[in-house]
């Protein structure tokens, strides 16, 4: 099902995949060089909701308008803002997702939304080859359990740099930040999927 939502930064659109029994609601938004089909997205939409997870994916309001070159942070905020009464309109606890943008997105706006927590895959921690500008405060500042889904050969930041703190990591060895694993790697494809929904599943029934 697709919902149309107006926001102050332009019209978003939600995209259902629906529990038959919810008791959350996982909302996801796409990074700044992708939509909705990302391979994580999509294969978290088509496994979880056999688990009793509504997967809401939702497309921030510059996607929708058909650009290809993300706006500031504080739009896309503004953007996430707009669509969350209708992710919490269902009255469950809702977990903010994205990946990459979107990760730094609901890290940053969690503790406002009220959040039940975060979902984070292929956190940008920093630009590729530029370790000194780490937007770690965004990740530790979300004030509520967080996940960490990351490639183990994310140029944006391997799993190893990220510092400690209040949040769980799962890995996906030999993935980029597409989740792209090399043919020659020792796993495949449908693998690291798996890790990926798999980790996020048994995160999500450990949250209570």
């Amino acid at each position: 099902m697709i919902e149309i939502v107006e926001t102050d930064a332009g019209t978003a659109r939600i995209t259902w995949h629906k529990a038959k029994q919810a008791r959350l609601v996982l909302a996801v938004s796409h990074g700044a060089g992708g939509g909705i089909e990302a391979r994580d997205l999509q294969a978290l939409a088509r496994v979880l909701p056999e688990h009793g997870v509504t997967v809401a994916l939702v497309e921030q309001p510059w996607r929708v308008a058909g650009k290809k070159v993300a706006p500031a942070p504080r739009t896309l905020d503004t953007g996430w803002r707009g669509v969350w009464p209708a992710l919490s309109g269902m009255e469950l606890p809702v977990i903010s997702g994205g990946r990459s943008a979107g990760a730094r997105v609901a890290c940053r706006t969690a503790a406002e939304l009220g959040a039940h927590a975060v979902l984070a895959l292929s956190f940008p921690l920093h630009p590729p080859g530029r370790p000194e500008k780490s937007r770690a405060a965004e990740l530790l500042g979300a004030g509520v359990p967080t996940l960490v889904v990351q490639g183990g050969n994310d140029p944006f930041g391997k799993p190893a740099e990220f510092p400690e703190g209040g949040f769980a990591l799962v890995e996906v060895p030999y993935g980029d930040h597409g989740f792209a694993v090399p043919k020659r790697a020792e796993l495949t494809q449908e693998r690291a999927l798996e890790i990926i929904t798999g980790g996020v599943r048994e995160w999500i029934a450990s949250l209570g």
